[in-house]
């Protein structure tokens, strides 16, 4: 097998193994860490149809962490997709009508993140083992609402770790940030600030790249990581839902071998729909990578026009994981459609940081053929999940809808018939709210925990474990501070002055 080490996408620093770039989750220039190649995988579709999730994870995992042993590797896949997971498939595709939906809300908080924050801890655990760290790492996260709950849940505990999550204030869900606020972990620490999730992303990467506070950590035996897909250990794991996907329709019958199928993503840090473009790259027999915006559509415009500007308004919609206006994980598509020129894309970032802005040339232009961009407005994520429920009484949330919006847009101006899987993000019992008003008016005033017992009888769904009665937990974090305020808020929570 070659050997897959990790560069910046900035260029700077030596290459590193994927055990050393998972530890350190951001490259020391600022940069994220990006494969030296991305592997090719000989992907017979009726080999692979014999393989469960856990062995499709280490077929597709394996080829990207290269310095993990067989025996670690499988055992930070057994540990992760487990029974907390609610059905043993982990990502199982629904066909609702003539539409097929990845479920990806079957783990302990109900959304997409689980799938690589289940197995995430245990690439650390390992890595640290494999290099023989003898610090604790801190993982700091900035989440836009699933981010959070689905690391402190796959942290939660263990040993010579600590992790601490920051969340805007306003713009999350009541679900969303009861599940952050009430959990109760000796190793966890949970803060609002007072800003969006670009200022809290904005200010854990500033901590990563100060070299005074690194020095002052380490002087303490501690070191840093990351939960957020900025770390490659995030990232990889997802890339396997996408061939399970559609391994998925192979053993339904609604494909054949070497049927190309679409898919629609919902995003707004891009990880997601970047681990999808990796499969692709791979040898999945992928076609268009749709990508599905909400009102802050900066990325449905940078596919468009090429141009990447975060200087417009910042809306707090009801698809809240996606109001974001600082795609981390675009910098990473940007290295490879660049032909991997790590000094452009330093160009590129330091456009973005001073100006709020830059432009591709056309031939990178050109090589994002493989995507499509459309955006839905709040109107229509609501009327998405109207028309679902009315026609076949199923339930979505409002990221998922977005999605689905965008999708029957796409239909409508290609005419495309390509299968199509959409990505289902998150389960709607994270956002009773936005889905119950859209299904009826009359809940419009019903508490939000009422809700959520009402989607249950309406939907036909049990009230999944995660969020059963978490109206009555009790609070355990109330820190709320300013963006500027964040790197003390770290160094109070270690006791280091």
């Amino acid at each position: 097998m070659d050997n897959l080490i990790y560069k910046s996408t900035r260029g700077h620093g030596d290459p590193v193994s994927a055990s050393k770039a998972i530890l350190r989750g951001i490259a020391e220039d600022g940069g994220l860490f990006v494969p030296s190649f991305i592997p090719k995988i000989d992907f017979n579709v009726k080999e692979f149809s014999k393989l469960n999730y856990k062995e499709l994870a280490y077929t597709v995992m394996s080829k990207f962490f290269t310095d993990f042993t067989e025996e670690e590797l499988k055992s930070c896949i057994d540990k992760a997709y487990d029974d907390k997971f609610d059905t043993k498939e982990i990502a199982p595709v629904k066909k609702i009508g003539d539409d097929f939906f990845l479920e990806l809300h079957h783990g302990p908080t109900l959304a997409f993140k689980d799938v690589a924050l289940s197995i995430l801890p245990h690439l650390l655990k390992t890595s640290v083992k494999k290099q023989g760290i003898d610090k604790e790492v801190l993982i700091l996260t900035a989440t836009s609402g699933d981010t959070g709950k689905a690391a402190l849940e796959g942290f939660n505990n263990v040993e010579g770790t600590k992790i601490i999550v920051f969340y805007p204030e306003v713009g999350v869900s009541i679900v969303q940030e009861l599940q952050m606020t009430t959990h109760d972990g000796d190793n966890t620490f949970v803060v609002a600030i007072k800003g969006n999730f670009d200022d809290a992303q904005k200010a854990v990467k500033e901590i990563f790249t100060d070299n005074k506070m690194r020095e002052q950590l380490d002087g303490k035996g501690f070191m840093f990581s990351s939960a957020n897909s900025i770390n490659i250990g995030r990232l990889i794991p997802q890339v396997v839902y996408y061939f399970s996907a559609y391994l998925d329709l192979y053993k339904k019958g609604e494909i054949s071998e070497g049927d190309k199928i679409n898919v629609v993503v919902p995003t707004g840090n891009f990880g997601d729909i970047l681990a999808g473009y990796f499969a692709k790259s791979m040898g999945l027999p992928l076609d268009k990578l749709i990508c599905a915006s909400n009102k802050n559509k900066v990325l449905c415009d940078f596919i468009n026009t090429g141009k990447y500007d975060r200087n417009r308004e910042f809306y707090v919609t009801n698809s809240p994981s996606m109001d974001i206006l600082v795609s981390s994980n675009l910098e990473r598509l940007l290295y490879f459609i660049s032909g991997e020129n790590p000094e452009k894309i330093q160009s590129l970032m330091d456009a973005l940081s001073t100006k709020g802005e830059y432009s591709i040339d056309e031939d990178m232009k050109n090589k994002l053929k493989d995507f499509y961009a459309g955006y839905a407005s709040e109107t229509e994520t609501c009327e998405a999940i109207t028309e679902l429920y009315k026609t076949h009484k199923e339930a979505i949330d409002t990221h998922t809808a977005v999605a689905y919006s965008v999708y029957k847009k796409y239909k409508e101006n290609t005419k495309d018939d390509t299968k199509t899987v959409i990505l289902s993000t998150a389960s709607p019992f994270k956002f009773p709210k936005a889905v119950m008003s859209s299904i009826d008016k009359k809940y419009d005033d019903v508490n939000e925990f009422e809700l959520i017992k009402e989607l249950s009888k309406i939907a036909h769904y049990a009230i999944p474990q995660g969020i059963r009665d978490i109206d009555t937990k009790p609070k355990v974090h109330n820190t709320v501070c300013d963006k500027k305020d964040i790197k003390n808020v770290v160094l109070d929570f270690l006791k280091i002055k």
